[in-house]
C-alpha cells in the first residue's frame, strides 16, 4: 500500500484495474464465498507493524524511491544504510501492550462491518504473526511484546473476529525487503524490486519462492478458517503481465515469477474456496480487483472492492487527520451504488490501540447503519446509479430500491419536495423513509420522480449524514 493524503471522492478508476484482465474463478466453491463477501459490503482493514513506533508511512521509508511518501524522516533520514538498519531495530523496542483485539472487533461490527483483512507482513518483511521462516517476527525473542501469551498477534486477531463471524482475511506481502533472498545484501536495493536478475541467480529466486510458499502454507494451515488471502506487492508477477502503459509498472525489469498457481492451489488444498486476490496483476488469482483510494464513477463488470483510509496514511501517525462520519457513510453509499465493497483502513498504535477518532467514527457509522444498512447489505446496482446528491441500489431479488439522499451537513434536511430526474416507477409502488414507517406521497411527473415529505420529516429526518427512500415495487 502507498500513503496518499489526499482524499479521492469519485472518479474513473485508470490504474490497472481493468475488465480485459479479469478472469471469473471457475470453482463452485470459490465463486460462492466471492457471493458471500461481495454481499457484505464493508469490512475492516488494519495496517500494523513496528514502524508505528516512529509514526511513518509503512515499509517505504526503506524502499529507496524518490517519492514524497517515501522520504525518510528523523535523526537517521540522512544515511540510507543508517537508517535501514535503526528502521530494523525497532523490533528490539516494539511492545504493544494495550493489544485487546475484543475492542476492534466490537467497534467493528458495531459499525455494520462484516470481515476483516489484516497484515500479516508487509513489504519490509516484520511477521505479524510466529512463522519459522525468520526471526524477524513479532514472536521473536528480540521483540519485547514476545513475553506477552498474545504475542502471536495475526492468530488473536483473526480468532477474535471469527468468534463474531466476520470472514477473515490474510494480507501478505510478496516482495519482502529483508529477506536477503529478495533483496541480495551483495548489491544494494535500487527500488521497490528484486536487486539482482533471478535467471541469473535462480538458486536464490528459488529460494525466496520456497521462503514465499512457506510463509503463506504456515498462515493456511495455523490460523483457522481463512476467507481471502490478499496480496500486496503487485510488481511481484511474471514479467510478460507488466503493462508498460501503467507508469508504476514501467520499472519493473526482471521477470518475478512465484508461481502463484502452486502457490493458490496449495492454499486452497487448505482452505478451499479461498478467494484469492494477487491484487494489480490480474489473471485468474485475482478473483477480485482493488483499486486503492478511488471510487469508479461507474459499475464494474467484475467483483471489486475500494481499500481507502480512514486517517491519511495507512499506518499510524500521531495527530492523524480522520475522514468525518458524514465522508464515511457517503463514500460507503457512492461505492455500493456502484456495485463495490468498501475496504476502510485503520492503523493501530505503537500502544497496540485506535486512536480515539477511530472508535468516534466507526460509532457515528454505526448510528447509520443501524437505521439504514438495509440498502447497503446483499445489493447491487441499479440505473441510472446517481442523479445529483442521489444514489441508488437494489435488493438481490430487485423487488426494493434504495435511493440514499447525500446530505451537505450532518442533519438531514429534506425538502418539501424531492424530484429524482428520468426515474420512473411503476403506478402502485410505494414509498417511506428507513427508519420511519409512515408512506410518502409520490406523483410522476412526465419522466420525473416527485416525492412529498411532511413537516415533520423535513425538519428531521430519521438519523445524519443521508437519507434513504425505499421504494417498494408492487
Amino acid at each position: 500500500m502507498r500513503c496518499y493524503c489526499i482524499l479521492f471522492l469519485f472518479f474513473t478508476v485508470s490504474l490497472a484495474f481493468s475488465q480485459n484482465n479479469y478472469v471469473a474463478p471457475s470453482d463452485t466453491l470459490v465463486q460462492k464465498n466471492l457471493n458471500r463477501w461481495h454481499g457484505y459490503k464493508f469490512g475492516l482493514f488494519m495496517h500494523w507493524g513496528t514502524y508505528s513506533q516512529w509514526g511513518v508511512v509503512e515499509s517505504w521509508s526503506i524502499c529507496p524511491e524518490d517519492e514524497g511518501w517515501t522520504q525518510r524522516k528523523g535523526p537517521h533520514a540522512a544515511d540510507y544504510n543508517e537508517y535501514k538498519k535503526a528502521y530494523e531495530n525497532l523490533q528490539t523496542t516494539f511492545n504493544p501492550q494495550h493489544f485487546h483485539p475484543e475492542k476492534w472487533v466490537e467497534a467493528a461490527k458495531n459499525a455494520g462491518m462484516k470481515y476483516v483483512v489484516f497484515t500479516t507482513k508487509h513489504h519490509d518483511g516484520f511477521s505479524m504473526f510466529d512463522t519459522k521462516q525468520t526471526d524477524y517476527k513479532i514472536t521473536s525473542p528480540k521483540t519485547p511484546f514476545s513475553s506477552n501469551p498474545r504475542s502471536n498477534v495475526a492468530k488473536e486477531i483473526f480468532d477474535a473476529f471469527r468468534k463474531e463471524n466476520f470472514l477473515i482475511g490474510a494480507y501478505f506481502s510478496k516482495p519482502d525487503w529483508h529477506n536477503e533472498n529478495y533483496w541480495w545484501p551483495y548489491f544494494p536495493p535500487k527500488d521497490r524490486n528484486v536487486n539482482y536478475d533471478p535467471k541469473k541467480y535462480p538458486e536464490k529466486w528459488n529460494a525466496f519462492k520456497q521462503f514465499t510458499y512457506n510463509q503463506i502454507e504456515e498462515l493456511m494451515t495455523n490460523y483457522g478458517k481463512m476467507d481471502i488471502l490478499w496480496l500486496d506487492g503487485g510488481w511481484v508477477r511474471p514479467l510478460s503481465t507488466v503493462d508498460k502503459n501503467v507508469e508504476w509498472e514501467k520499472n519493473i525489469t526482471y521477470d518475478q515469477d512465484i508461481d502463484m498457481k502452486k502457490i493458490a492451489s496449495m492454499a486452497r488444498s487448505h482452505q478451499p474456496g479461498l478467494i484469492v486476490v494477487d491484487r494489480s496483476v490480474g489473471g485468474e488469482f485475482e478473483n477480485y480487483q482493488t483499486p486503492e483510494q478511488q471510487v469508479p464513477d461507474k459499475p464494474l463488470s467484475f467483483p471489486w472492492e475500494t481499500c481507502m483510509t480512514m486517517g491519511n496514511s495507512w499506518s499510524y501517525v500521531p495527530g492523524d487527520h480522520y475522514k468525518s462520519a458524514r465522508d464515511l457513510v457517503q463514500l460507503l453509499i457512492k461505492i455500493v451504488s456502484r456495485g463495490g465493497n468498501f475496504l476502510l483502513n485503520i492503523g493501530p498504535g505503537p500502544d497496540g490501540d485506535w486512536d480515539t477518532a477511530a472508535y468516534t467514527r466507526l460509532r457515528e457509522v454505526g448510528s447509520w447503519m443501524k437505521i439504514n444498512s438495509e440498502g447497503i447489505y446483499n445489493s447491487k446496482p441499479v440505473e441510472p446509479y446517481s442523479s445529483g446528491n442521489i444514489f441508488f441500489t437494489q435488493a438481490d431479488d430487485e423487488k426494493n430500491i434504495y435511493a440514499f439522499y447525500l446530505s451537505d451537513s450532518d442533519a438531514v434536511l429534506l425538502p418539501p419536495e424531492m424530484r429524482i430526474k428520468n426515474f420512473s416507477i411503476e403506478k402502485k409502488s410505494s414509498i417511506r423513509l428507513l427508519g420511519s414507517s409512515k408512506k410518502l406521497k409520490w406523483k410522476m411527473d412526465h419522466n420525473d420522480l416527485l416525492i412529498l415529505f411532511p413537516a415533520p420529516l423535513q425538519q428531521k429526518a430519521p438519523g445524519n449524514y443521508a437519507a434513504v427512500l425505499k421504494i417498494t415495487r408492487n
